[in-house]
């Protein structure tokens, strides 16, 4: 497809930033493809997700992937992929065919690890065993099932195009077709949930035996239906309780917490997400994608890609809606918003590294974070408390310039 790569972007900030060290190495390189299209709109969804047309432009949406993709390059040159996270949207209503082209694109321009990590997400109302099987022969060898409840109630209240008999089945289909690694998606906090009802949810998740949970609580966010036509939701005494009873049932059968809402069996953690929480690099393509990508002079640059699957489709518009480099003041809040989400942390070692700035940096509002008892007093690592990770949005606030 013909594109015009010559459009300026919208570029904000960085041009001022005082020059930082050169990076010694650069971080693990990630791939995240967007594929905007859902069967409908969920009511709490506030993803860059669109309703799908009765046939899906395919063809035309993965010479555009690719072609965004062409114009990224230049910036990962000699680098691997160490994974690839296909996220929407619903990617799984891309049949196999289109999804193996643009992986075979993909390779052919940048080299995959050996060991690489290919995840793609699903939602029950979308299994069909014959393309399933036909993903994991292309390599795809992780899937994120979006269940949300297993309960009619509350997967009509949440407007999911599934039942819960349909998520049984999904994951039973998702091992029939060769994959032994895959993520269950599920929410608690649903409109008039009770603690039992969240735990048979979990119970229910735990007994089809996924190697990764991701737990977490609905939250109402702005420009969606339940925003402006909220529901009613459980109380906060109720929402705590559902809260430390999830855990410890999680603990209880082998899912350790690694983050603020995954929990995963030993050895099963994501590996996308990790590069993400620890300052990884990415590359972003797809309607609305993100993307953050180090350069060895130091610069770092977060890039996103036009929003509305139509104008990414349009020839004469430019797939990079805007570019932001980070500067210096940003870049404490930059690296621990993600960072301080894991469980454990991560060694401090990976500050400098990863940003080109002393650990000394951050030494006043680290010392400030310790003395309120939201980070752990440990030399050799950056993490939060237990109560750190319960008020993580007060922490962030002390490395906010």
């Amino acid at each position: 497809m013909t594109r015009d790569s010559s459009a300026s972007p919208l570029i904000v900030g960085g041009a001022a930033s005082s020059p930082r060290a050169p990076l010694p190495t650069l971080p693990p390189l990630a791939l995240y493809i967007h594929i905007p299209w859902c069967v409908r709109k969920c009511p709490y969804c506030d993803f860059n997700s669109h309703t799908a047309s009765p046939v899906l432009p395919e063809q035309e949406y993965v010479d555009a992937l690719l072609a965004d993709l062409d114009q990224d390059l230049h910036a990962v040159y000699g680098r691997e992929l160490s994974s690839i996270f296909f996220g929407g949207g619903t990617p799984s209503l891309f049949s196999a065919e289109a999804l193996g082209r643009l992986l075979e694109g993909v390779k052919q321009r940048i080299p995959f690890a050996d060991d690489i990590e290919i995840t793609l997400e699903a939602n029950p109302g979308t299994f069909e065993q014959e393309k399933f099987v036909a993903y994991r022969k292309l390599g795809i060898n992780r899937l994120s099932i979006g269940i949300q409840s297993f309960q009619q109630e509350k997967l009509k209240a949440l407007g999911r195009i599934h039942n819960g008999d349909e998520a049984v089945r999904a994951a039973g289909m998702a091992r029939q077709a060769g994959f032994d690694n895959f993520n269950l998606d599920l929410m608690h906090g649903l409109p008039d949930q009770s603690l039992d009802d969240a735990l048979s949810d979990l119970r229910q998740a735990i007994e089809l035996k996924p190697t990764h949970i991701s737990w977490y609580q609905l939250t109402l966010e702005p420009n969606t239906v339940f925003w402006n036509q909220p529901p009613v939701l459980p109380e906060d005494d109720t929402l705590w309780d559902i809260q430390e009873a999830g855990q410890a049932l999680l603990a209880e059968h082998g899912y350790a917490q690694y983050e603020v809402s995954a929990y995963a069996q030993p050895g099963r953690p994501a590996r996308h997400n990790l590069n993400y929480w620890s300052f990884g690099d990415f590359i972003g393509i797809g309607a609305g994608a993100h993307g953050k990508l180090s350069h060895p002079d130091g610069r770092i640059v977060r890039t996103w890609k036009t929003r509305l699957p139509k104008d990414y489709l349009n020839p004469a518009k430019s797939f990079k809606a805007g570019e932001k480099a980070l500067t210096n003041d940003e870049m404490p809040f930059e690296f621990l918003m993600n960072a301080l989400r894991l469980t454990a942390g991560v060694e401090s070692r990976l500050y400098p590294e990863r940003t080109g700035l002393p650990l000394e940096s951050l030494d006043e509002q680290r010392h400030e974070a310790e003395q309120s008892g939201l980070m752990q007093v440990e030399p050799s690592r950056l993490a939060a408390t237990e109560r750190g990770q319960l008020f993580l949005n007060d922490l962030l606030q002390k490395f906010l310039s």
